[in-house]
């Protein structure tokens, strides 16, 4: 699978081969590359990438992702080109807003209820897919509407997840 990438506002590609754990991609066209990867916690990754060993820390945001690496800071922001992505106008507006999955997988943990008061960025429910776990985020501040989700079922990518208000 291919994504577009932008990493700190740089555009680049990058080819998914293999997934995690023996990951093997190549990025804007260049050589096959491997690296073994685990996620020993939520939101932390473990790389071995030629001989080197990183910690990576992912945190999803509106735009996209922010990955710490070494005490360096990256906004990534990563699209399938074969996905058609409407940008909601009123997406950090007024409005109610859905949670929906990205790809299939498997709810890890739900962190809130219906009627929980929640901020801009804070976890709502963890999916877990290709053997990595994703924290899907509130967008903006609200309250909890709804939230269709139960731990342990499988989803489909665009189920709804959640809605806020």
């Amino acid at each position: 699978m291919k994504l577009d990438l932008t990493i700190n506002g740089a555009a680049g590609e990058i080819e998914l081969l293999a997934p995690a754990p023996d990951c093997r991609f190549r990025l804007d066209g260049g050589a096959e590359r491997a690296a073994q990867v685990e996620t020993p916690e939520p939101g932390v990754y473990s790389v071995l990438l030629d001989g080197r060993s990183y910690d990576a820390r992912v945190e999803e945001v509106p735009e996209g992702l922010v990955v710490v690496i070494d005490g360096f800071r990256f906004q990534i922001e990563a699209r399938d080109p074969r996905r058609f992505v409407r940008k909601s106008a009123g997406r950090g507006g007024e409005g109610i807003q859905t949670v929906t999955a990205p790809m299939p997988g498997k709810i890890v943990r739900v962190l809130v209820a219906p009627g929980d008061a929640v901020a801009a960025g804070q976890g709502l429910l963890v999916v877990e897919a290709m053997k990595m776990q994703n924290e899907m985020k509130a967008a903006r501040a609200g309250k909890v509407l709804s939230v269709n989700a139960k731990e342990g079922a499988t989803v489909k990518a665009g189920e709804v997840l959640a809605t806020i208000e």
